[in-house]
């Protein structure tokens, strides 16, 4: 046997095989690279374990890589998630608690996330980037829950009041006086029956007199169509009179342009004429024989040429 070709062998293995367990353990080319993200929940993540499945609408991305109370606040759990490099994850993506089927395996469940929205990226000063998340069904339906129990017990406690005792005798009373008024209208039917009659007669002459109405209202309707076709008639003969008057002031304006300058002058001749007529007489009055011989000479006075020193 060649004991050097075996120990040369066996060496050889022994290197492959711890190059390819360093190789696997630096993540080699051929294995998945994941990101890691974390979620803060705050409700009861009971069923939720290592390693559970996160399924992005359904499809497997990654796993939960760990579980952890918060420290500061025991009311919140963080969880991280190790899902693979290259999934959309955006600002809206939201992570929901859910549970498959029957067998109550719980898993995380991540949805939403639009077209327009940003990818999800680590903000300054935080470690991972951090995903939405929503409360579960079960977690909605305990609020629920929660909500319709209380109102039930202020329900039963309402019923409760309004059963007591002293209700009761005023429930009891209010019964007893509707047996009283039943019974009155029972004893008091053939009145009721007349009235109810004597009603229908009133509503039918009602009828009629709406009938009589609509006949006087389209009457007047009529009449008041006249009146409105006389005073347009009237507003007609209004504007022709309007126009007429127009037309004789405009005349009387062009006679008066017209007459009253040779009335003025007429005047004044009238006024010359009148006062000649004044002198006339007066000279016929201190001498009369001058209408027949001529009017008398005045003698010269003194001084006067012709006349006694």
């Amino acid at each position: 046997m060649n004991y050097p070709l075996v120990g040369a062998f066996v060496l050889t293995l022994g290197a492959l095989l711890v190059a390819v367990v360093l190789w696997l353990a630096s993540g080699g080319a051929w294995q998945t690279q994941y990101d890691v993200y974390q979620a803060v929940e705050e409700e009861s993540v009971a069923g939720l374990n290592l390693n559970a499945p996160v399924k992005y609408n359904g499809v497997d991305v990654g796993k939960v890589q760990a579980i952890q109370l918060d420290p500061v606040n025991p009311q919140t759990v963080n969880l991280f998630f190790a899902i693979e490099r290259g999934t959309p994850v955006k600002e809206d993506t939201i992570a929901i608690l859910k549970t498959q089927g029957l067998t109550g395996i719980a898993y995380v469940e991540l949805s939403g996330g639009s077209v327009a929205s940003p990818l999800l990226r680590v903000k300054a000063g935080a470690r991972y980037a951090v995903i939405q998340t929503a409360p579960s069904l079960s977690a909605r339906l305990e609020n629920v829950l929660s909500s319709v129990l209380a109102k039930l017990d202020d329900t039963s406690n309402n019923i409760n009041a309004m059963l007591s005792k002293e209700n009761q005798a005023a429930i009891r009373s209010a019964l007893a006086d509707i047996a009283v008024i039943a019974r009155t209208i029972a004893a008091r039917k053939g009145s009721i029956d007349a009235g109810l009659i004597d009603a229908a007669k009133t509503v039918n002459n009602t009828a009629k007199a709406s009938a009589n109405i609509d006949q006087l209202a389209e009457r007047i309707g009529r009449a008041a169509d006249a009146v409105q076709a006389m005073g347009i008639e009237v507003a007609k003969t209004s504007i022709s009179a309007g126009a007429t008057v127009d037309g004789v002031g405009a005349d009387l304006k062009r006679l008066g342009n017209q007459t009253l300058p040779e009335l003025e002058r007429l005047l004044g001749e009238l006024s010359s004429l009148s006062s000649s007529l004044r002198v006339l007489i007066e000279q016929t009055r201190r001498d009369p024989k001058g209408l027949i011989f001529g009017r008398t000479p005045v003698p010269d006075g003194p001084g006067e040429s012709g006349g006694k020193p």
